[in-house]
């Protein structure tokens, strides 16, 4: 891993302690883990109901845009929104996505976790995602990923990959 890359994490990892710290104190939810990383927030769905509620900060989704192979159209067009507005979003102070914006954001972060995990690079899963797919009646994932049942079928496809069970 690259010093880069390791920053990237580290500071992640920090962004995420201290967002998951407010959506503590706001949900009033018992927080066990004290070191929490981006991974375990992830794994944590009690954890990512309350953080869905409270919205994702606009700082936040940057950083886990900056660990995903998707470009700023990609997300665009998976919140419902013009890039155009998510750069006036940027530019508002303290802003915070709307509860269906904030589990887009969490189910594209899980997506992105686990196909850099499977894949060698991230190259290689972009190259994945937008890549017709047997298993998945011919369709690109990423064209599945606009919706949970969907994204639910990629994780799926994405867990066999890891096991080995290609279809």
């Amino acid at each position: 891993m690259s010093n880069l890359a390791l920053s990237i994490d580290v500071e992640l990892d920090e962004a995420v302690r201290s967002f998951v710290q407010k959506v503590g104190e706001a949900s009033f939810l018992v927080l066990e883990e004290k070191e929490i990383t981006y991974k375990k927030f992830l794994a944590d769905k009690m954890l990512l109901v309350h953080s869905i509620r409270i919205g994702i900060p606009y700082n936040l989704y940057e950083m886990i845009k900056s660990r995903t192979p998707l470009n700023t159209e990609d997300w665009a067009t998976f919140l419902g929104v013009s890039s155009r507005t998510l750069l006036r979003n940027k530019a508002k102070r303290d802003f915070v996505f709307e509860p269906l914006s904030s589990e887009k954001i969490l189910e594209l972060a899980e997506v992105s976790l686990l196909g850099t995990e499977v894949f060698d690079s991230e190259e290689q899963f972009y190259s994945w995602l937008r890549s017709p797919n047997f298993a998945l009646d011919q369709m690109r994932p990423f064209d599945l990923l606009q919706d949970s049942y969907g994204k639910e079928m990629v994780m799926n496809e994405l867990h066999k990959i890891d096991y080995g069970l290609f279809s």
